[in-house]
């Protein structure tokens, strides 16, 4: 039987230090398939500084750059990108040097970013990657938990299940703990509920999710006729100050949005979205704080994914969750690096990947 993991670390050069990049720097430490090679930033005040001290931890001997050049330079065998944007020109040159590199930010099977933001030559991102992949011999992989994970749960969950009528995973999560002001601007959260702009806003924000549509498709072999968006919204019922965010009364505080695959009018496979910044909206939905998969069929399945801090953690920290949070987005993109490695070159999608590429690792 062929090892299922590498004799030698993997070198990984990181891309940016937000909130999951921060938290995979820890990660990558305890990890004993990878070895972090380089920190990439964009912040000015970081460049320079050590990657240990950046992630709250002691300084680690590397320092971080903000040259593409210095990547390449390293020659490491992977780059993990954890920005919350794509940097399409820095993923072009990266590939072009043969290096892989996996990401969490804003791509699954390609769909959404050939759809709504079209790259800068008038051609298809996709086409644009796919290309730098052969001209380097690399790879290139996007993930996360959902969409990511997610939609991998819910292929799964479908095995032992005869005549499949409806696959549906849904992201059930209380998000006051992600600070990220720019993605909750993105997508609207704290303007007037009634604002004409938001409906828009929502869905490009979010159309990412659509891609898990498309992955869960594929992998049942079904070919879609449309991925269709509806949305509902949950009004602030009054003031709201999280200390990093605002919520005036009457703005948008939650949002329940679902993307369904239809074939012949029916949906087939559904990614639903149920997002909470407070519970005091109107509608108020009954947030889980899971990932639930249901699937219609014979049997039926019902299956809720509940993520918790370790044991020992104090419950009660709002940072103990806002890092698990970190942690699920970017562990699946970290764990799947060598499968990734050892992938042929080119654009690839969790149905690419072997079983293996999903598991965790052992404490050794």
């Amino acid at each position: 039987m062929v090892s299922a993991f590498p004799r030698r670390p993997i070198r990984v050069f990181q891309v940016a230090t937000g909130n999951v990049g921060t938290e995979m720097i820890k990660r990558i430490g305890a990890h004993p398939d990878l070895e972090l090679v380089g920190l990439h930033c964009y912040t000015p005040e970081k460049i320079g500084r050590d990657a240990g001290e950046l992630a709250g931890l002691e300084p680690i001997g590397i320092t971080a750059t903000g040259s593409v050049d210095d990547i390449i330079a390293a020659r490491p065998d992977v780059v993990t990108f954890h920005g919350v944007f794509p940097d399409e020109d820095l993923y072009v040159r990266v590939l072009e040097a043969g290096i892989d590199i996996v990401t969490t930010a804003d791509w699954i099977t390609g769909h959404h970013r050939d759809s709504n933001h079209p790259h800068p030559s008038g051609r298809r991102t996709s086409e644009v990657l796919e290309e730098a992949c052969r001209h380097g011999g690399s790879t290139f992989y996007g993930t996360g938990m959902n969409p990511g994970l997610t939609q991998i749960l819910g292929v799964v969950h479908s095995c032992d299940v005869a005549d499949l009528e409806n696959v549906t995973v849904i992201e059930s999560v209380d998000v006051s703990c992600h600070h990220s002001v720019g993605s909750w601007q993105m997508v609207g959260y704290g303007r007037p509920v009634d604002d004409p702009a938001i409906p828009a806003m929502l869905e490009k924000g979010t159309r990412v999710f659509a891609d898990g549509v498309h992955l869960m498709a594929d992998c049942f072999g079904l070919e879609l006729d449309e991925v269709t968006f509806g949305y509902e919204l949950g009004a602030c019922t009054k003031d709201i100050d999280l200390g990093w965010y605002q919520l005036p009364k009457g703005s948008l505080g939650a949002n329940y949005i679902k993307y369904q695959g239809l074939v012949a009018g029916v949906p087939k496979v559904e990614v639903h979205v149920e997002w909470q910044m407070t519970p005091h909206t109107e509608p108020h939905w009954n947030v889980q704080g899971c990932y639930i998969t249901k699937i219609t069929g014979d049997p039926c399945i019902s299956s809720k994914h509940r993520v918790l801090p370790k044991c020992g953690t104090d419950f009660t920290d709002p940072a103990a969750f806002a890092s698990v949070g970190m942690t699920v987005t970017g562990l699946p993109a970290l764990n799947a690096i060598p499968a990734v490695v050892a992938a042929p070159p080119g654009i690839i999608t969790s149905a690419d990947l072997p079983l293996r590429a999903f598991a965790g690792r052992f404490e050794q």
